[in-house]
């Protein structure tokens, strides 16, 4: 019987330009944040075979999900709540495993990865279904519909398994200009195509002088136009080499050599994109290769649709693509066609006289 646990809130943050939503559900719903997990959750059930039993949550903690996918769970453990904590989560949580759960699904974050792990541990195998604003640990499979076929295969054939550790965002350092994780521990995943391959890697493994190259570049190509800047120090620098104070883990537009909207919302780029458009610069996430869906959900289907999703530039190291193995670079922005579109082969910008053509899945 695989088990499903839904953290409502998760995510809301990510459109409105928050960085997280633990603590913030009240600030989001005020900026007009939408609650996502639970169709996310749904698509991963929707992918999971027909025969497979399920146990959840209450509510929106997990059975409005299976229901919404056209399911009945088989049984309804304590939840249900809309804004829910983390010890809603962790009694949900542990009420699985006593139930016997073989496998728990989880959507949500970072911050609902570290609330699982704190209850099982290594004790039951459990896989992330992504939902929050941002996912660095590598217990989360690529997409939600991945998380269903992974989790239906590793219930009804080999169980093969890996530790993956769960890691979040090390606030402390993001002021020193770094953007890398702290460790709390590790999750049993099930082994198999569609899992995140590993953890988000610190930006200070990157080579400065690429860096440094791919930044003059962009801000050549940018000039007096107007730009997208996704977050990461890679496009950060970008921000420096324009001279403008833009953010590390935000999202900017910049038009005419000014700083127009510093760490945006979607709404606020949506507002402020005119009929030229807009380059859109953006650098994957180190050790797992995201593109879009990941920490700049503000990027939106809607903002490429209206910036022109053609003015899409991906920049990156060559460090940080060697890191990938030559796996593609993944895009998960919620919207089919818009990632049906963002599939292909893509040049990206690798130094001042450097690019690479790099596969997108």
């Amino acid at each position: 019987m695989i088990g499903l646990v839904v953290n409502p809130v998760a995510g809301l943050g990510g459109a409105v330009g928050l960085k997280g939503t633990d603590g913030m559900v009240d600030e989001a719903l005020a900026r007009g944040a939408v609650p996502r997990a639970g169709e996310r959750a749904a698509l991963a059930v929707r992918a999971l075979p027909a025969d497979v039993p399920l146990a959840t949550a209450a509510g929106a903690m997990g059975a409005d999900a299976v229901r919404a996918a056209g399911r009945e769970p088989e049984l309804v453990v304590a939840g249900g709540a809309t804004d829910t904590t983390a010890d809603d989560t962790r009694r949900a949580v542990a009420a699985l495993a006593d139930a016997g759960c073989e496998l728990i699904l989880f959507a949500g974050g970072d911050g609902t990865a570290r609330d699982v792990c704190a209850v099982i541990g290594d004790r039951v195998p459990a896989l992330g279904v992504p939902a929050g604003v941002k996912i660095q640990s590598a217990a989360f499979a690529e997409s939600p519909r991945r998380a269903g076929e992974l989790a239906g295969a590793w219930l009804t054939g080999r169980r093969r398994e890996r530790p993956a550790e769960v890691v979040d965002l090390d606030e402390d350092a993001v002021p020193a200009g770094r953007v890398g994780p702290s460790l709390y521990g590790a999750l049993r995943v099930p082994l198999g195509p569609g899992l995140v391959a590993s953890a988000k890697s610190p930006s200070h493994d990157e080579d400065p002088a690429a860096v440094s190259g791919i930044a003059a570049r962009m801000a050549e190509r940018i000039g007096d136009g107007t730009a997208i800047l996704g977050p990461g120090t890679t496009v950060a620098a970008v921000g420096r080499e324009l001279g403008l104070d833009t953010t590390l883990v935000g999202v900017d537009l910049v038009r005419a050599g000014a700083l127009v909207l510093r760490d945006a919302a979607e709404r606020d780029l949506l507002e402020a994109l005119d009929d030229d458009g807009a380059m859109i610069v953006v650098t994957p996430i180190g050790g797992q290769g995201f593109v879009l869906g990941r920490g700049n959900q503000q990027i939106s289907p809607a903002v490429l649709g209206r910036a022109g999703i053609g003015r899409l530039t991906v920049v990156a190291t060559p460090a940080k693509l060697a890191v990938l193995g030559a796996r593609p670079l993944i895009v998960d922005t919620g919207d089919d066609a818009t990632d049906a579109e963002l599939r292909g082969w893509h040049r990206l910008v690798t130094g001042y006289d450097e690019e690479t053509i790099y596969r997108v899945e």
